[in-house]
Order: structure tokens, then C-alpha cells, then sequence
């Protein structure tokens, strides 16, 4: 069983990590990717379990602090909360995050590089695990099985976003710089295709149980959990349904009926979290989201997300905190409760309310009324709601749609991919100063374009 903390257990261990990753780390754009300095340093991290462990899981603590899911201010949390109609802007301070507000990004800004750039890097990691996994002598089957299926799961994470984000991208499964040099975009079909792809395959290499107790590394209830939701995506509504349906019915997971426990480090729904990097230490979502002065100093809850909950919802209640200025009342995702340490939470990525929320749209599409309802009343009643009397396919994607909202907000951008594929965007945000039908993708960075005559710019950029 390995330590939840660390994987370094001599000196020469660190050493060889450290000369692996920072020809790794050290690169900005994945165009620039080069070979590792020292194939041997290469080889030696993947002679055992130990270093090869490590190399995985450094993409994990990147995730978590960096990259996409990380709680940060540029996590997409926060950024496509502000981009969609979750969150409000107050910051004075003109930080980068007011261009994702006023949907006014263009290809030069900063941070859309280091959202294209970062992601693509530790797809180079994943790949460079997978090759080096694979490649070894001297790691066992076992090992390697999991290994491989947990990079090829995190690749996919990545790429689902990259695709939801920026449309059609490059699909790169190689360390292979001459490869890699001059990519084009794929087809987002093609880009879901292909992570399915992946994803069942790592599900076949993955087991049920977790590599350690607290669910910090993927499992094949994981796959399927992400399986599920790109299947959604795709309209594929029987395969939807039978991979949430995987998830709800055989793993070891379940509704947490106090909400105030569902964000805990040991709540039952969790299926997949990101350890912290020190145990005890708030989460990055507390320390972004949560304020205690108005008006607050970057971001609030908009009006229109609170507006929208229902009279004696929970989730209102206890998800949502409020600071008043004695005119103004300004509310804040409290989600993550813990603004001080010692906190008993860490950020979670997939649980099991989000498998019952995608299993009741595909029964919807699927004319499973009944089942439908059962799995919308589930959440509902969990938040002190009564059970839905939407009795038709029209009326049932309407609650489906303002349950998502309250469920999921300032989780990952779920609002912002769900009007996406509702074909909503232009109605509900439409009213934003600064929108524009073209903001549904985001400009291609304007650095890889001039790096990579392949790639080509989206529409309104």
C-alpha cells in the first residue's frame, strides 16, 4: 500500500525525479516539448513502481494547484463560472479573471496560453508515462495495468475539457517531438471518439477498489464516472445510462443525506478527490470563493444563481454563505466550509450526484419517464425538496436543467458545458455585455499559431 503523502524514499530517488520532471516542467507550450536531457534518467524512473507512481501522481498535484481543477482563481471554477452566469466580478484590481467576466478574451491574453499550454504539458506527462510504463522490464504487469489506466484516464480528463473549451484541438498520444511539431486540430467528434476510446481501455485495467483509502487515485468506478458524463456529451444515451448506472448501482458510494457533509475528505458520495499538498490545509475553492467583507474583493455569486433556487432548498442554505455591508447582501459558494486549517476537506472531482443527474437526462432522451423522475427526486429530496410533478419529456429536462444548475455550480464549468450542449448559451448569456455567439469556444492562443501553421483560429478571434 502506498503512503498518501509521499513516494520519495532516498536521496537518489529525488535526484532522478527532479532531472525527469524539469525538462518536463520547465517547458511552456507542448509544441516545444523537447526529448529528456538524459534518456537514462528517463529509463531509471521507470525501472520501478516507486518513481513511476510518482511521475503519475506529480500530474495529479499539478491538476490540483495549477491546472484546470485546481480550486485557484485560474481553475475553471472560478474563470467559466465568471464566463457563464455563476459569478459576479468586483475585483478592482484588473486581474485577469475580469476578461473571462466581460467575455472580451482575445488570442494574446495570458491566461488562455497557460490554460492551453499547462493542459498540454501534462498530456506530454501522461504520454511519457505511458510509453515509459509500458517500455520497462522490470515493473510488474500489475502494476503497469494500473499505471497505464490511470494515465490514459487522466489524459482523457484533460482532453475533455481542452475540447469543451477550445473546440477542435490537437489530439497528441506521443512524446515524439517530430511528431508533435506540427499538429492540426481533430474534429471534436473524432476528440471524443478517441477518449472514449481510452477511457474503456482504462477501464479494463483498472479495478474496483482504491488504491488507497481516501480515493485519491482513480478506479474503474472513476472511469465509468467520467465515461458517463462523455457519453452524455455525445448523445449516446444508452451508454450514458449504463455507466452512471455502473457507478450507482455497484460502487461503494452514496448520497450523503447531511448536506453539510457531502464536501468532506470522507463523504460517501465521493468518487474521485485530490489530496491536499499539505494535510489539514483549506482547499483552494475555500480560499477563492469564500470572502468576509462587502463588498467583496473578487467574486460573488451572481444574483441570477441565487434567484434561481427554490423555496426551502438546502443547497440555498447550506452551500451558500452572505456577507452584508448593512445596504448589500453579496453570497458566496460555501461548498468548501473550511477557510482556516485544520480543515477535514479536500476538492473533489466526480461524486455520485452528478452519475443520478446524468442517468436522468439519458432516461429522459431514452423515454424513461419514470426512472427519470426517481433519479431527479433523489437529488431533490436530498435538498429538502418534494419529489418533481414534471410528468413529460419537456417538463422533466426543465427541472433536470435547474437541478444541474443547483447541484453543480462552481463545479468545473458544469453550467457553462451544459447550456453549451443545450444549445443555450446565446439565450441565457446573451444579455452579458461583451457576448458574442463565437464566445461558445475560446480563441486559439495566438503563441501556438504563430509556433504551428496547422493550427487555425475559431470563428470571432
Amino acid at each position: 500500500m502506498e503512503t498518501k503523502t509521499h513516494f520519495f524514499k532516498s536521496y537518489k530517488l529525488i535526484i532522478l525525479l527532479y532531472c525527469y520532471f524539469l525538462t518536463i516542467i520547465s517547458c511552456e507550450k507542448y509544441v516545444e516539448v523537447d526529448f529528456p536531457n538524459s534518456q537514462q534518467t528517463s529509463t531509471e524512473v521507470f525501472e520501478d513502481n516507486v518513481t513511476a507512481t510518482a511521475a503519475l501522481t506529480n500530474i495529479y498535484a499539478e491538476l490540483r494547484d495549477n491546472v484546470l481543477i485546481t480550486g485557484d482563481a485560474q481553475g475553471l471554477s472560478n474563470l467559466i463560472g465568471l464566463y457563464a452566469d455563476e459569478l459576479t466580478y468586483y475585483s478592482i484590481n484588473m486581474l485577469f479573471t475580469e476578461f473571462f467576466y466581460t467575455n472580451s478574451l482575445i488570442s494574446t491574453n495570458v491566461e488562455i496560453s497557460t490554460i492551453w499550454s499547462s493542459s498540454y504539458n501534462l498530456i506530454y506527462q501522461s504520454n511519457a508515462v505511458i510509453e515509459g510504463v509500458t517500455d520497462s522490464a522490470t515493473i510488474s504487469l500489475e502494476d503497469k495495468n494500473q499505471l497505464i489506466g490511470e494515465a490514459k484516464f487522466v489524459r482523457s480528463l484533460i482532453y475533455f475539457y481542452l475540447v469543451n473549451l477550445y473546440g477542435d484541438i490537437p489530439y497528441i498520444t506521443t512524446t515524439d517531438y517530430n511528431e508533435n511539431i506540427n499538429v492540426e486540430r481533430m474534429s471534436s467528434q473524432l476528440i471524443y471518439n478517441n477518449i472514449i476510446s481510452d477511457l474503456l481501455e482504462s477501464k479494463e485495467l483498472l479495478g474496483t477498489e482504491y488504491i488507497t483509502s481516501e480515493r485519491i487515485r482513480p478506479n474503474k468506478f472513476t472511469v465509468s464516472s467520467l465515461l458517463s458524463r462523455v457519453y452524455l456529451y455525445s448523445e449516446d444515451w444508452e451508454n450514458a445510462e449504463m455507466e452512471s448506472s455502473f457507478v450507482i448501482n455497484n460502487g461503494p458510494y452514496n448520497l450523503n443525506m447531511d448536506i453539510d457533509e457531502v464536501f468532506k475528505n470522507n463523504s460517501s458520495e465521493t468518487i474521485w478527490q485530490l489530496y491536499p499538498q499539505t494535510q489539514g490545509v483549506r482547499t483552494k475553492e475555500a480560499g477563492t470563493f469564500i470572502f468576509t467583507m462587502a463588498p467583496p474583493p473578487n467574486v460573488a455569486l451572481s444574483t441570477e444563481l441565487i434567484s434561481s433556487f427554490e423555496n426551502g432548498d438546502n443547497r440555498l442554505n447550506s452551500w451558500i454563505g452572505n456577507v452584508s455591508d448593512g445596504t448589500n447582501t453579496f453570497y458566496y459558494a460555501y461548498k468548501y466550509k473550511i477557510s482556516e486549517a485544520p480543515s477535514d476537506e479536500y476538492s473533489i472531482v466526480f461524486r455520485l450526484a452528478e452519475q443520478y443527474l446524468i442517468r436522468a437526462e439519458a432516461r429522459i432522451r431514452l423515454n424513461n419517464i419514470t426512472g427519470s423522475q426517481e433519479d431527479i427526486n433523489e437529488i431533490r429530496n436530498r435538498a429538502n425538496l418534494p419529489n418533481t410533478t414534471a410528468s413529460n419529456e419537456s417538463d422533466l429536462t426543465d427541472v433536470l436543467i435547474a437541478e444541474r444548475r443547483s447541484e453543480l455550480f462552481t463545479e468545473h464549468g458544469h453550467r457553462f458545458f451544459d447550456l453549451k450542449r443545450w444549445d443555450l448559451e446565446n439565450a441565457v448569456l446573451g444579455s452579458k455585455p461583451g457576448w458574442d455567439s463565437t464566445d461558445v469556444l475560446l480563441p486559439i492562443p495566438e503563441s501556438e499559431i504563430l509556433l504551428n501553421e496547422n493550427l487555425t483560429q475559431n470563428p470571432g478571434y
